[in-house]
């Protein structure tokens, strides 16, 4: 349930509307906007009587959150939020992120190049694997803790934002020593003690789509998050599984709009995983921002051919820094923009 105060509505009048809910054995979470404050009461299983509340001063209207996710829902907060991974990038406003990197962290100099390569062609942030959980036991599970420490050099180096998985809880805390964002793979979507691990920390948490899952699991599993108290959630679309055996995963674009209209978290989309094959990763780029995506996550790396993991959706240098320049013309089409990736040492 929402509480929406008055425009003229005084500090005094929202603390006595938090009293009021706290004396129901509710939590009330007070929400500043722009035009007007709203107060949000959350841990109830049904509706509530909210008639000790409507009356009181400054308040100017009761809004029961009908969807089963309240505090991501767009009924909740009609503003978009906008998460910050690094002064002066952020997800979710005007902008369009640019996030790029390879599938793992193979090496120092692998990973150097690729932050060079991100960098030079307009990237906003790299991405990179560190602990790696694959379909088959005997494939590349990444470099672990040196390999979280190589992507945080890089990113230094660089001047680059880092984004990279974290697979339990434990690796988690170290994830959150090093990177700028957590990101919670597709696998553990809904591995709920994870979510909630995440959810205490003040960290960027980058939350992908389930290859099973429905818009309305991927909102749940956003709320786990929400619920802990961690407001800075990025969504991500990376493809559903299907019938069709033509590509990896049914990249679903409607997925897009549908969460915008559903819920005020961003959403960007991973091409990469989706399609599975480099010159399928173009096309759908391009696509996801023109359907309103607030970033995209491309892999890319110095040699794919001799890529320990998916070198066969990983662009070239050269293909990367060409889709840049198209994903720029896309977003100012739609009246968005791509900033230039931060300062600093390239």
């Amino acid at each position: 349930m929402l509480v929406v105060m008055q425009h003229d509505a005084t500090t005094k009048d929202v603390d006595r509307v938090v009293s009021i809910i706290e004396e129901m054995g509710y939590e009330a979470r007070p929400m500043p906007g722009a035009q007007r404050t709203a107060v949000g009461l959350v841990g109830n299983d049904g509706r509530v009587d909210a008639s000790r509340l409507e009356a009181l001063p400054g308040v100017a209207q009761i809004i029961h959150v009908t969807q089963p996710y309240k505090q991501v829902s767009r009924e909740w907060r009609s503003e978009n939020t906008v998460v910050e991974l690094a002064p002066g990038v952020t997800v979710g406003g005007e902008s369009v992120l640019v996030i790029g990197g390879p599938c793992s962290v193979e090496s120092e100099e692998q990973i150097l190049s690729a932050a060079r390569i991100v960098k030079a062609a307009g990237g906003n942030a790299l991405r990179g694997g560190a602990f790696k959980p694959r379909s088959s036991p005997y494939s590349f599970q990444g470099l672990g803790k040196k390999g979280l420490e190589l992507l945080a050099r890089a990113g230094k180096a660089a001047g680059l934002p880092i984004v990279t998985e974290a697979m339990d809880s434990e690796g988690a805390q170290m994830v959150a020593e090093l990177a700028d964002c957590i990101q919670i793979g597709a696998r553990n979507m809904q591995n709920y003690s994870l979510l909630k691990t995440v959810g205490k920390m003040k960290k960027p948490v980058l939350l992908k789509r389930g290859m099973a899952a429905t818009i309305n699991d991927l909102l749940l599993s956003a709320e786990y998050i929400l619920a802990e108290g961690n407001e800075s959630i990025i969504l991500c679309e990376r493809g559903v599984r299907s019938f069709d055996p033509a590509a990896r995963n049914m990249f679903d674009l409607t997925a897009i709009p549908i969460v915008h209209r559903l819920s005020h978290l961003p959403i960007i989309a991973d091409p990469s995983h989706a399609t599975g094959l480099r010159d399928k990763v173009i096309p759908m780029a391009r696509a996801a921002v023109a359907a309103g995506a607030d970033g995209v996550m491309i892999e890319v790396h110095p040699e794919p051919d001799r890529a320990l993991s998916d070198g066969a959706q990983s662009l070239y240098p050269d293909q990367f820094t060409q889709l840049v320049g198209e994903l720029r013309a896309v977003a100012a089409a739609i009246g968005r923009n791509i900033p230039p990736p931060k300062t600093g040492t390239a």
